[in-house]
C-alpha cells in the first residue's frame, strides 16, 4: 500500500530558514500570521492530509464517482472527510474575514494545496474549484452577490465550479455558443452545453455555484463578446438557503484516464437563472482571475504527487533486494543488497528529490509574492510582486506538472514490474499527474502565454523583475568560494536563458512561427534556471546553518548541500541541449505540408 508523509522539515526549512516567512508578518493585516503559528497550522494540515485524506485515495480511484439520471456520488468516505475539511475551517484559510475567511497569508494555502494534492489529489480537487470561483466572485461580483455567495462558499456549505470550455472549441473560448438572455428581474437565462467541468455535480455540499461563461444577444465576435455569470444549481432563497432547482443538470460524468474520484461532468443549462459578474462583454477578465488562481493550483498538483510519488520510490528502494552493488557488496547478511546501491536507481532518486525540493522552494516564493501584492504598502514592491507572480505563473503551472508527472513516472520505474500492478499505488499516481498537463491550459498553451504574453508586457518589465535580482545574487555567489561549484553552472545557465529570451524575441517580431517553435524549450530552460535559483539560495543557508554547529540537523542540511551539487552537475545541463533546440528554429516543424503527415 503506499505512504504519504506531510514533508514538514523540508517545508519548515523552506518557509524559515531560505524564505523567511516571518516578513509576511509584518504586512498590514497578518500580524497575527507569525511562523510559530503558520507551522502549526500546518502539523494540523498535514494530520488531516495523512490520516483522513490519503486513506481515500486508492479506494477513491478504484470506486471512482456514480452517476445516475443526473446525480453524481463521491465515493465512499468522500463525504465524511469532506465534512472534517469543512469543520476545521480550511475552506476558508486564507479567504476575506469580511465573509468568514480566516484571513491567513496566501503562502500557507500553497503549503496546503501542496500537502492535499500529496494525500489524495481527486479530493482536492472539489475545494480546489471553489477557491477559484471565489476569487474571481470577490475581484469582480457585486456587493450584492458577494453577500449572497462568499460566506456560503468560504464556509465549504456551497461549492464553486468554472465552467468555460465547449465541445467544439477548446481552447478557443471565443467559439463558445452559450447564451444569455436578459430577462425583466435584471437576470438572465442561460442555455448551452459545457464540457470537462471538475466538480460539477457531487453530493458534498448543499449548493453548487457554477462560474458560466457566455454571450450576450448583442456580443462582439471573439473573446472580447465573452460575459461571466453566476449560476446555482438551487436558487437561493430569501434567507440563503438552497432554494428550487436551477435550469442546470449534468449530462455525463467523463470516463478518466485518472482523478476517478473527482467528478469530471459534461453540465447543460437550459434557460438557467444567472447573474452578471462584472460588465457585460468583460468575462475574460474575471476568466483570467480564476485561470491565474488555478494555474498556480495546478503547478502545486505536480508538485503534490511528485513527493508522494518519491516518498514511495524511496521507500520501496530501501527495503527492495536484487543484486549486488557494482562497488561490492554492501548487505552480506542479505542474500542481495537493496536496490537502492544501483547508480541508475540514485539518478532517478535524485532527480525527483531535487526537483521536488527545488520546486517547493520556488512555489512557495511565488505565494509569498501574492501576499506582497496584496497586502504591502509600498505600490511599487506591490507591483513588483504582482509582475513577479505573472511571470511565473505559466513556468510553475508547466514545468511543475512536466517534471512532476516526469517524477511520477521515474518513481514507478523504481518497482520494476511491480510498478505496473495497481496494489502498490504507483500506476495511479501516473495517471494522476497526467492531467495537470492538460488542463487549465495545455502545457503548450503555457509557453505560448510566457513568450507571446508575459516576455514582451510592458516593454520586458516582468522579466527584469526576475533576471535583476538574480543577476545580483550570482554575482555575488561567484566571489564566495564556498558557493562557486554551484554558482558558475548556474551564470552560465542563465546565460543562455538571457540569449534565449534576446533571440526569441528578435525572431518572434519577424515571425510569430518562430517564438511558438522555441516557446517549449523556453519555458523548460526558464524553469530550471529558476529552481537552479532556489537551490542556489538553500544551499548558501544549509551552508551557513552547518557552519554554525546546527548539529541536530547535520544529515538534513549535508543532504541538501548533496542534492544542489546534482541539480547544478546532472539536472542544469539540460539547459545546454534545449538552447541548441531552441537555435535550431521553427523551419523544421512548418516545412512539412499538412497532408505529408
Amino acid at each position: 500500500m503506499p505512504i504519504y508523509k506531510a514533508p514538514l522539515e523540508d517545508i519548515g526549512f523552506v518557509l524559515n530558514d531560505v524564505l523567511d516567512i516571518g516578513q509576511i508578518a509584518r504586512l498590514p493585516g497578518y500580524e497575527d500570521a507569525t511562523p510559530d503559528l503558520v507551522m502549526t497550522i500546518l502539523e494540523e494540515a498535514a494530520k488531516l492530509c495523512e490520516n483522513e485524506l490519503q486513506p481515500l485515495n486508492r479506494s477513491g480511484d478504484e470506486e471512482g464517482c456514480t452517476y445516475e439520471n443526473g446525480v453524481v456520488r463521491t465515493p465512499k468516505g468522500f463525504k465524511e472527510a469532506y465534512d472534517r475539511y469543512v469543520e476545521g475551517g480550511w475552506q476558508g484559510l486564507s479567504a476575506d474575514p469580511e465573509y468568514g475567511g480566516q484571513g491567513l497569508p496566501h503562502t500557507v494555502s500553497f503549503v496546503m494545496e501542496e500537502l492535499m494534492n500529496g494525500a489524495n489529489m481527486s479530493f482536492s480537487m472539489y475545494p480546489g474549484l471553489t477557491h477559484g470561483a471565489i476569487n474571481a466572485i470577490k475581484v469582480h461580483a457585486s456587493d450584492e452577490l458577494k453577500r449572497r455567495y462568499l460566506p456560503k462558499m468560504i464556509a465549504g456549505e456551497w461549492s464553486g465550479t468554472m465552467c468555460l470550455t465547449e465541445p467544439h472549441c477548446g481552447t478557443d473560448l471565443g467559439l463558445i455558443k452559450t447564451r444569455a438572455v436578459p430577462a425583466d428581474d435584471g437576470s438572465y437565462r442561460i442555455t448551452g452545453t459545457k464540457i470537462f467541468i471538475s466538480a460539477g455535480e457531487h453530493d458534498l455540499t448543499q449548493n453548487i455555484i457554477h462560474l458560466v461563461l457566455a454571450k450576450l444577444p448583442d456580443a462582439p465576435a471573439g473573446t472580447k463578446g465573452i460575459s461571466l455569470f453566476i449560476v446555482p444549481k438551487f436558487l437561493p432563497t430569501e434567507d440563503n438557503r438552497p432554494g428550487p432547482r436551477n435550469g442546470v443538470m449534468c449530462g455525463a460524468v467523463e470516463h478518466k484516464m485518472g482523478i476517478k474520484a473527482s467528478a469530471t461532468c459534461v453540465m447543460n443549462f437550459d434557460e438557467a437563472t444567472g447573474w452578471l459578474v462584472g460588465e457585460p462583454h468583460k468575462g475574460m477578465r474575471a476568466m483570467f482571475t480564476m485561470m491565474n488562481a488555478a494555474r498556480l493550483g495546478v503547478g502545486m498538483q505536480g508538485l503534490g504527487v511528485a513527493t508522494v510519488a518519491y516518498q514511495n520510490a524511496v521507500a520501496y528502494a530501501k527495503d527492495r533486494l536484487q543484486g549486488r552493488s557494482l562497488g561490492g557488496t554492501k548487505a552480506p547478511e542479505q542474500p542481495a543488497d537493496p536496490i537502492i546501491v544501483h547508480p541508475d536507481v540514485r539518478k532517478n532518486l535524485m532527480t525527483a528529490k531535487a526537483f521536488t525540493e527545488g520546486a517547493r522552494a520556488l512555489g512557495y516564493w511565488v505565494g509569498m509574492m501574492i501576499d506582497v501584492y496584496e497586502k504591502h504598502p509600498d505600490p511599487r514592491v506591490r507591483q513588483e510582486a504582482e509582475d513577479f507572480v505573472a511571470l511565473l505563473t505559466p513556468v510553475v503551472k508547466a514545468y511543475f506538472t512536466d517534471a512532476g508527472f516526469e517524477t511520477a513516472v521515474t518513481s514507478q520505474q523504481m518497482y520494476g514490474g511491480h510498478g505496473y500492478i495497481r496494489e502498490w499505488g504507483m500506476e495511479q499516481f501516473v495517471r494522476d499527474a497526467r492531467i495537470a498537463m492538460i488542463y487549465e491550459g495545455a502545457n503548450g498553451i503555457q509557453a505560448l502565454d510566457l513568450v507571446g504574453r508575459k516576455m514582451p508586457q510592458n516593454m520586458g518589465r516582468l522579466l527584469r523583475r526576475f533576471f535583476h535580482p538574480m543577476q545580483a545574487e550570482l554575482a555575488a555567489a561567484m566571489d564566495e568560494p564556498a558557493l562557486i561549484e554551484f554558482a558558475g553552472p548556474l551564470f552560465k545557465a542563465f546565460g543562455k536563458l538571457q540569449q534565449a529570451t534576446a533571440i526569441v524575441a528578435q525572431k518572434g517580431m519577424a515571425k510569430p512561427d518562430e517564438a511558438g517553435a522555441a516557446s517549449t524549450d523556453y519555458l523548460r530552460i526558464f524553469g530550471l534556471v529558476a529552481v537552479g535559483w532556489m537551490w542556489l539560495k538553500m544551499v548558501k543557508v544549509a551552508q551557513q546553518k552547518a557552519a554554525n554547529d546546527d548539529t541536530a540537523n547535520a544529515a538534513f542540511l549535508d543532504g541538501k548541500v548533496k542534492t544542489a551539487r546534482f541539480f547544478m552537475q546532472k539536472m542544469l545541463p539540460e539547459v545546454d541541449f534545449r538552447f541548441k533546440s531552441l537555435m535550431a528554429g521553427g523551419k523544421t516543424l512548418m516545412d512539412l505540408d499538412a497532408a505529408q503527415f
